[in-house]
């Protein structure tokens, strides 16, 4: 084992004895047993009693790529049983919004629906879970999120607290926080899958990774009786792998093993929709990589629910017909470039108004006219260009806003919420991103109230230069050492791309380039000065110019440079490059 592989390992809090564990996943070791989680028997149970009975069965899935992949894993499932008494439902972002609603709970009702199972969503549904009893039909919820709480006693706020920890920076790993019943409010539902509410070791699953549980808990049980192979599960990995990549969560644990296995089966994955989407996007399959899912396959699926309806995404993963496939390929390709053209025009009129008009602590803009589903595209850029947290706002279908916040890493913005709590009708999310929904007379004060309570819950960024795994000279930039580093893949949330230090690197060359000549990109060639060899290696930096970093770039100037490795396939052709995080 290499130096450079050892260093890595050990920043990465991993001990010589789970190295072997780490770098080489096994399926049976790392994934835990399903019946761990509380309410698995019961509902498997209540599925095969379901299927049995040919009860109408609905799945009501969340619209983003985490819910979506999981309506796919049961689809599959049913596909197996051979199994035809189902729907499945997925609700419109601009006009639903998120979660379950009474509205459809009726509809399903009326429709003759028994059984509803929930995929991404449904832990906080109490009313909407009620509904559903009161309407003759039984809920299984697959969730992964937190549920409400009931009252803010310490070992709730502790058990909260922890689980939100999980992976962020500097938290510690709280895995073993049991439930306090009395503490929180739990949908009356016929059964209840979410590792965070009971002592299942692997708290952090997405959505999907939970609805792989049920299914692999499901074949465990009634596979001999449904005449399903063992094992045939795994072949939905690429479902649970592709929303577990998604949906960033820490990918340690039985996540880094979803990730692994499920990449492996992304490139091999016989989808014919998923085939014709990497094709349109000029991916080879075998070669797919953790990057492209998430810069290329992610926003095209969620592109679905963000300008069209989230089906058109099921369907294209869903597919059986390569016809199919190809036409839902080439939808979501356009709307995903109508979105970005829409993210654009929009970032204008951002620019525009901040060239007149100072920031605070906190940037809150917005316009009735905004599309409330891109909107948190929108936040996420203005925050990494203005570099502080950002609320986007904008009018939905009901007439009601609704928008999207980002955090800059100087705040939690759930916190920030919560101590802004009277001037939201509702909120909720993570700590770097949250959703809320604001009475329009307040929405003219956010900011003030926003930036009143920023400075009480502020807290200190990490130093740049501080970042960073490794510093060292652009010799180190060769196949030798990215054949080291490739063996912590895949990447992601508590996995991050190893970053590099190359201090004193000067700019020898920068172009320019991008599609059709757009040139929104950045090609820099650096040179080490401190080697005598005059090493050179090439760095890329995508939708950015030369004011994009601390330093205006310009050629013969040295600088510091933090980046990854990067492996382009471009055309055939393998290339070993930087990619670049920061130029200071």
């Amino acid at each position: 084992m290499s130096e450079l592989l050892d260093i890595l390992l050990e920043k990465r809090g991993i001990t010589p004895e789970q190295k072997d564990i780490f770098l080489n996943p096994d399926y049976k070791r790392d994934l835990h047993d399903p019946f761990l989680m509380r309410d698995m028997e019961k509902a498997c149970v209540r599925l095969y009693e379901a299927i049995d009975n040919k009860e109408k069965i609905l799945i009501y899935a969340d619209y983003d790529c985490d819910g979506i992949p999981g309506a796919v894993i049961l689809n599959d499932l049913f596909k197996l049983i051979g199994y035809k008494n189902y729907e499945v439902y997925i609700p419109q972002r601009n006009s639903e919004g998120y979660g379950l609603n009474l509205e459809a709970i009726k509809k399903f009702a009326e429709s003759g629906v028994k059984l509803l199972i929930t995929i991404d969503l449904g832990i906080t549904a109490v009313a909407e879970v009620a509904q559903a009893e009161v309407d003759g039909i039984d809920v299984i919820i697959t969730d992964h999120h937190l549920p409400r709480l009931a009252q803010k006693d310490s070992q709730a706020e502790d058990f909260r607290a922890g689980l939100a920890g999980v992976g962020g920076p500097g938290e510690p790993r709280t895995r073993e926080n049991p439930l306090v019943a009395e503490s929180f409010i739990l949908p009356r539902a016929c059964a209840i899958l979410n590792p965070k509410v009971d002592s299942y070791p692997e708290k952090m699953l997405c959505g999907a990774g939970v609805v792989f549980k049920f299914v692999q808990g499901f074949i465990k049980k009634y596979g001999e009786y449904f005449k399903i192979r063992e094992g045939a599960e795994k072949w939905m990995l690429d479902m649970a792998g592709l929303a577990t990549l998604s949906d960033m969560v820490p990918l340690t644990g039985e996540n880094r093993a979803l990730a692994y296995f499920g990449m492996k089966v992304l490139k091999k994955s016989p989808r014919p929709g998923l085939q014709k989407l990497l094709a349109k996007m000029n991916i080879e399959q075998k070669y797919l990589s953790p990057d492209d899912i998430g810069f290329m396959v992610t926003p095209r699926l969620n592109a679905a629910s963000r300008m069209d309806d989230p089906m058109r995404a099921f369907e294209l993963l869903a597919t059986e017909d390569e016809a199919q496939g190809g036409i839902l390929a080439n939808h979501l390709s356009k709307i995903n470039d109508e979105r970005k053209t829409i993210v654009t025009s929009i970032m204008r009129e951002v620019h525009k108004k901040f060239e007149t008009e100072t920031t605070s602590e906190v940037i809150v803009i917005g316009n009735p006219k905004w599309r409330v589903g891109i909107l948190g595209l929108v936040a996420g850029k203005i925050c990494d260009q203005y570099e502080k947290p950002v609320f986007v706002w904008g009018k939905d279908e009901n007439d009601c806003i609704k928008g999207s916040c980002r955090s800059d890493g100087s705040v939690s913005v759930v916190e920030l919420m919560t101590e802004t709590a009277g001037s939201f009708i509702d909120f909720g999310g993570h700590e770097l991103a949250g959703g809320f929904t604001v009475e329009t007379e307040k929405i003219h004060f956010l900011q003030e109230q926003l930036s009143l309570n920023f400075k009480k819950v502020k807290r200190d960024k990490l130093d740049d230069i501080a970042n960073y795994d490794i510093k060292s000279g652009l010799d180190i930039v060769n196949m030798k050492s990215w054949r080291e580093i490739e063996k912590l893949e895949p990447f992601g949330l508590g996995n991050s791309k190893p970053i590099f230090l190359f201090e004193g690197a000067k700019i020898e060359k920068i172009k320019k380039f991008g599609k059709n000549g757009s040139g929104e990109h950045l090609e820099i060639i650096f040179s080490d000065s401190s080697n005598s060899h005059g090493k050179k290696a090439k760095a890329i930096s995508f939708f950015s110019n030369i004011d994009s970093f601390k330093k205006k770039l310009e050629e013969g100037l040295g600088v510091n440079l933090l980046a990854t490795f990067d492996l382009s396939r471009f055309r055939g052709r393998e290339e070993l490059r930087l990619r670049i995080e920061d130029i200071f």
